[in-house]
């Protein structure tokens, strides 16, 4: 069978623990509610209504596309954009092209932010393999205008970083509604960790500052991997209607 992605990819082993996966969607989740676009979620009502909800539905098609045949992926794929164009639809106007590449671009510097954070540095070729996979979801969704390479890729991201975000409504209403759904200690969580992921032109949108006490936490949550100990700190951390979900995702991926 002739999987989307090679079985021994860094994708694989980057999407494939779930702690990793939690973070790439925490750093995501800072970034998405700067986008100029985010109005977009307000429309369907999804993300604000149900933020956590929203969040492993994207995980799933993620898990779908990296972990699935090549016909598979590109099912899943081309439901994703099935489903998008449906809501451009009902609105009665497009989605912009720059919003789909914004999208895409979270998921891989996240998938490498957040690597590098909880395992190791990745090298240019690793990087060079996470941008080409996630690069091959965009050219199957008909997004226009990607860079070819990694090295290409990063001026770009930064223009989009100056040019597509911004502080609005919408950003203080998503940060409430992920308090509200997370409650404060989680909420606490979330913050410092995107406080280590964030670019710092989304660190300076969203004013915070450059300490985050997971810093000190980290390091010990590595050694707590080691002696098999990581499962229960997330398991105090996840609420617990989406404990079983992420668990799986270390048993269905790794």
């Amino acid at each position: 069978m002739s999987y989307f992605v090679g079985q021994n990819s860094i994708v694989r082993k980057i999407w494939g623990k779930s702690d990793t996966v939690l973070f790439i969607f925490a750093g995501a989740a800072a970034e998405f509610a700067l986008n100029k676009a985010v109005d977009w979620l307000y429309f369907t009502g999804k993300l604000p209504s149900d933020p956590l909800g929203r969040l492993f539905s994207t995980v799933s098609y993620a898990g779908r596309i990296i972990f699935s045949s090549n016909e598979e992926a590109n099912k899943a794929i081309d439901n994703m954009r099935q489903i998008h164009t449906a809501v451009e639809q009902n609105r009665g106007t497009s989605i912009p092209d720059w919003a789909y590449r914004d999208v895409l671009f979270m998921l891989i510097h996240y998938s490498i932010a957040s690597h590098e954070l909880l395992e190791r540095k990745l090298t240019e070729e690793e990087k060079e393999e996470v941008y080409h996979v996630f690069y091959r979801v965009g050219v199957r969704m008909g997004l226009k205008n990607l860079p070819l390479t990694y090295i290409d890729w990063l001026p770009v991201r930064d223009n989009h970083l100056r040019e597509d975000l911004q502080r609005s409504k919408y950003t203080v209403d998503l940060f409430k509604q992920y308090r509200k759904h997370l409650g404060f200690i989680r909420f606490k969580m979330l913050i410092e960790s995107q406080k280590l992921l964030v670019p710092k032109r989304v660190k300076q949108l969203l004013h915070f500052n450059d300490f985050s006490m997971l810093t000190l936490i980290i390091p010990i949550y590595k050694m707590s991997k080691l002696i098999k100990m990581d499962k229960p700190l997330k398991n105090i951390l996840l609420p617990s209607e989406y404990k079983n979900q992420i668990n799986e995702l270390d048993v269905k991926n790794g």
